[in-house]
């Protein structure tokens, strides 16, 4: 009967972490979503709502951290439970991080107010955001579904990411050697493109996570990254 006692509380107790993760998901998806509205239209409002926003998402990972924590010291779990409690909590991580990048969007957007836009850049960006929305949100539908075929799927589709951002990359050189006045926006949509692209490396880390979750074992790193951006960099100064 105790022992039936510890496991019920331990599920609760993962399980009011793992509501808590959520909610910090969906906080995480909203903020990426209205970054991405706010380059789209030029909404400073917006983008500042991003900016100040961040905070409530670095609380809930602190608190999520926090939780997991004393779980591990009051309930000792063993295998899969601690491999559940330890996923949750490097989840947590890589969606801190995302906010993180929304937040970086949202201050570049705010720093270019009033420039004008590059060519159809603004378009492919907004493609390229929606992507990466999509691969957070269904990483962690996987996490929840604790289903690792799924999560396998997003890990292909990062390359997908890495492309669009290698494509965005050269359009932006492009616009910038054929005229200086772009130089300065350029450079922010860069960093731009640069901070999505990671966000999708992070919902990535996101399905690895499941695996492990659920296997106990992480998949090899034999997914070579598709960032080719320092080689046009080279080309460009030939």
């Amino acid at each position: 009967m105790n022992d039936n006692h510890i496991v019920a509380s331990f599920d609760r107790d993962l399980e009011s972490i793992q509501a808590t993760m959520v909610k910090m998901g969906g906080l995480v998806e909203q903020a990426l979503a209205d970054a991405a509205q706010a380059l789209r239209t030029r909404d400073d409002a917006l983008a500042e709502k991003v900016r100040v926003g961040d905070k409530v998402i670095d609380d809930l990972d602190l608190l999520i951290k926090s939780d997991a924590a004393r779980l591990l010291a009051l309930r000792a779990p063993t295998a899969k439970d601690l491999r559940l409690v330890l996923a949750v909590m490097e989840i947590s991580s890589h969606l801190e991080r995302c906010g993180d990048y929304a937040k970086n969007i949202a201050k570049r957007t705010i720093a270019m107010s009033g420039a004008g836009a590059i060519g159809g850049t603004l378009s492919d960006m907004a493609r390229m955001s929606a992507f990466v929305e999509s691969m957070v949100r269904e990483s962690l539908d996987a996490f929840i579904q604790r289903d690792p075929a799924k999560a396998a799927e997003i890990i292909a589709r990062d390359a997908e990411a890495d492309q669009i951002y290698n494509t965005l990359f050269r359009s932006f050189l492009t616009h910038m050697m054929e005229d200086h006045k772009n130089i300065t926006v350029g450079m922010h949509l860069h960093f731009i493109a640069k901070n999505i692209e990671r966000v999708g490396d992070h919902a990535t880390g996101i399905a690895e996570q499941t695996i492990y979750a659920v296997t106990g074992a992480l998949p090899e790193d034999d997914r070579p990254k598709q960032d080719n951006t320092t080689s046009a960099i080279m080309e460009s100064g030939q």
